[in-house]
């Protein structure tokens, strides 16, 4: 039994070194050859372990190498890849998985069911590293029989083949990887995927070939050069002057101005991801009335409006319109004068405020510092003083892995698979290794919720979490991200929903 597929949404400097090491400056599409000017760098080739396995904005290049066990088409809905069935039985005590046939990994080597069983093993296997392994160990004690491959349920998770589709949810291959280890496929990675790993140079770019016996639609350029270009200026200036033939991720403002120029061209839709501040169980955080004031404080109707013209959608709760527990009644309101009043029941004010770190990354997102000074400008107002501190997006993960996120900190967090459990639920649940408030109060209401079997239920109960942490303002949900995507008029590009940028998905024009 096949489970439904879901329509989920509806609608640096290491520029300067790509010149320096002798690749083109201006790329041809004509010739087959593509240049993008990417907004963050790759800090490793194993999208199943460490911190970069769970970094949404490198999927794209992940994608573009190995193949999702489920594949997302760019309207968010499952489709056979590698998998070309998949589901439970009656009971949910099994899961059975059908392996396309015929598949080579870049090597040349065949595609086996041994790859996808020993990549589900060692993604559940705790030794390995893998941030999601809390997901891939409630099955084990596979079996191959042919294509066919079984598996036992250890602890039911609604979600398992959800995640099949999302962070770590790649298939790695077996023989290869068991004999260069992993130090060898860091150096030279391969997969299934739309394109080969050609040359990779650290913080600077990553050069791409396509793979000639892609089991899928071969892409349309045969090379691809992918520049590391991590500030924002940096890459409208790749744009504008036909360094590169595409970016994404750029101030609104530059967006608007650079599609009305002559040989350019854009696209902007609302994707799966979301900006929020992460608040931390410490320090002045502690104290309810200040998290209360710090989120009636903001006016996100107004960021929208002025600091990202009227592009993105303001959110009250981790899950936007179009998820699965999305509840319209959820509403936090924008009420400075009642947080002053709470401020002054802890004993703060203006000339006694209260005070506390906010960390940011500045040109990961659009407007994401901008939006931070905004906001500690209406803290200021109602007796908050918030210093602010510029991370890079993998400091954020190194230290909310270790708990050690300032009281507040901005994050993008995405979830194209729109499940409650993967936006509330990993975000805001202690035991996780990606929350960062951790109590036992909100433990107790999400804990029961992992297994249940009941969908109707299921869905009811994370509604019920996300109203209690919307009333104990336990996290700031700021906004649903448009992503803008300028690109030059003789490349088409196809914007995918998960915000992930796949060159497999462009076509000279």
């Amino acid at each position: 039994m096949k489970i439904n597929r879901r329509e989920l949404l509806g609608y640096s400097a290491a520029a300067l070194g790509v010149t320096a090491i002798g690749l083109p400056k201006i790329a041809r599409a004509a010739a087959g050859e593509l240049t993008i000017a990417y907004n963050v760098n790759l800090p490793s080739w194993d999208p199943t372990t460490g911190p970069s396995a769970v970094n949404p904005t490198i999927q794209g290049l992940y994608q573009s190498v190995f193949d999702q066990i489920i594949p997302q088409k760019p309207d968010l809905s499952f489709a056979p890849g590698l998998l070309t069935e998949w589901g439970w039985n009656d009971d949910r005590t099994k899961v059975m998985m059908t392996v396309r046939e015929g598949v080579k990994w870049h090597d040349g080597s065949p595609f086996t069911p041994e790859d996808v069983v020993w990549s589900l093993q060692r993604a559940g296997d705790e030794k390995t590293g893998n941030p999601i392994q809390f997901v891939w160990k409630n099955v084990n004690n596979f079996k191959i029989d042919g294509n066919k491959i079984t598996g036992d349920v250890v602890q039911f998770d609604p979600v398992y083949f959800k995640w099949m589709s999302f962070l770590t949810g790649y298939i790695l291959p077996k023989a290869y990887y068991e004999k260069v280890g992993a130090e060898g496929f860091e150096k030279a990675p391969i997969g299934t995927g739309p394109y080969m790993v050609e040359k990779f140079e650290r913080n600077a770019f990553l050069r791409l070939k396509a793979n000639p016996n892609y089991w899928g639609t071969k892409p349309a350029f045969e090379n691809v050069t992918i520049k590391f270009v991590t500030d924002a200026a940096s890459r409208v200036a790749e744009i504008e002057s036909g360094s590169s033939q595409v970016t994404l991720e750029i101030p609104y403002e530059e967006y608007d101005r650079l599609i009305a120029k002559d040989g350019l061209a854009g696209s902007i839709k609302n994707v799966s991801d979301i900006g929020m501040i992460f608040f931390n169980n410490k320090d002045a955080m502690l104290d309810k009335n200040v998290r209360q004031a710090a989120v009636m404080a903001v006016d996100k109707e107004l960021l929208v409006k002025r600091l990202l013209r009227g592009y993105g959608q303001p959110i009250d709760t981790l899950e936007t319109p179009e998820y699965a527990a999305y509840d319209p009644s959820i509403k936090v309101e924008h009420n400075p004068e009642k947080a002053k009043e709470l401020l002054a029941a802890s004993g703060y004010s203006t000339k006694k405020p209260a005070k506390f770190t906010i960390q940011t990354t500045k040109g990961f997102k659009p407007k994401d510092y901008e939006m931070v000074q905004a906001i500690v400008g209406m803290w200021r107002k109602v007796g908050i003083e918030a210093e602010i501190e510029v991370y890079e997006i993998a400091k954020h993960y190194e230290l909310r892995a270790a708990h050690k996120l300032a009281p507040a900190a901005f994050y993008n967090w995405g979830n194209s698979i729109g499940d409650p459990t993967t936006s509330t639920g990993f975000a805001m649940f202690g035991p996780s290794p990606h929350s960062s408030w951790k109590t036992d109060d909100l433990d107790a209401k999400i804990g029961p919720l992992w297994g249940e079997k009941d969908e109707a239920k299921r869905i009811a109960g994370w509604k019920a979490v996300d109203k209690y942490i919307a009333e104990e303002a336990y996290v700031l949900p700021l906004i649903q991200y448009a992503q803008p995507i300028v690109h030059s008029k003789k490349v088409n590009v196809v914007q995918h929903i998960s915000g992930a940028l796949l060159p497999a998905l462009m076509t000279p024009a």
